[in-house]
């Protein structure tokens, strides 16, 4: 493997994908050689949790996000069109609690006579690299995609949200008596995991390409140290972003038969 020339990772990284997928039009052609390059933007919305062990009563966190897209495509297989495609993104994620009673009513602090909210955003630079599977119209037409593959992030910055002083927090009223998170900054800057998702593309030969994904992140490291002697066993990101791209060519392959 370390002998192979940087022309064939790629393609090896696809076929590692196709293989797990049902071929379609088995009649097609073969290995259609494919090199082309597209960059583009991205925006779009991010719903955020964090899966604490012991657990954290929470709903999903929202925030805007906004990357930058490259798209080097490959080769044809059968039908699915093989690509890879490196994303720079960045988002601010995180959790917001629900601090709710036995009876999951609200709870009401004593200070401020308001429901306590409390929510951490934490901002991130997101750098996935996806291996990408298409089927349908190239240039001019619709196409559906799935892409998989595995996402570093690495930590920028933090800032906590809370409508109470975390010294006079009703406490007494919680149903959950979990509260160390809410004072504990994060320890592991560096965050991994896998991301994958589906969409669709739109493709006009002058106005280049059009892009909607709903993709999922699960998180394979933890904000928080999670050995014996931490509180935390785990503490590790769970995200669904939906976003838009736009995406135009820089290099196109010169061969006719290229719908």
């Amino acid at each position: 493997m370390k002998h192979m020339s940087l022309h064939l990772a790629p393609r090896t990284y696809c076929l590692l994908l196709m293989l797990l997928s049902l071929p379609l039009g088995l009649q097609a052609q073969i290995g259609q050689h494919r090199d082309e390059f597209a960059v583009g933007v991205s925006g779009g919305y991010v719903m955020s949790q964090i899966n604490f062990k012991p657990d954290v009563q929470q709903g999903w966190m929202g925030s805007p996000m906004v990357g930058l897209t490259l798209r080097y495509t490959t080769e044809k297989y059968f039908s699915s069109v093989c690509a890879i495609v490196g994303e720079v993104n960045y988002v601010k994620i995180g959790w917001k609690q629900k601090i709710l009673t036995l009876t999951d009513e609200p709870v009401i602090n004593t200070v401020t006579n308001e429901a306590e909210e409390y929510e951490r955003r934490i901002g991130y630079v997101q750098v996935p690299l996806l291996a990408r599977l298409g089927w349908g119209r190239e240039r001019k037409g619709m196409q559906f995609f799935f892409q998989i593959g595995p996402q570093v992030g690495f930590y920028l910055n933090e800032k906590t949200e809370a409508n109470y002083e975390l010294s006079k927090r009703n406490i007494g009223m919680r149903s959950s008596v979990v509260i160390e998170q809410e004072t504990m900054p994060v320890e592991n800057k560096f965050d991994y995991g896998i991301a994958g998702g589906i969409g669709l593309e739109y493709s006009h030969p002058k106005l280049g390409h059009f892009l909607l994904e709903g993709r999922y992140y699960f998180g394979l490291g933890n904000i928080y140290g999670n050995t014996k002697r931490d509180y935390f066993a785990r503490s590790n990101y769970a995200n669904i972003m939906v976003k838009a791209s736009w995406l135009f060519d820089i290099a196109k392959t010169k061969n006719e038969k290229v719908k």
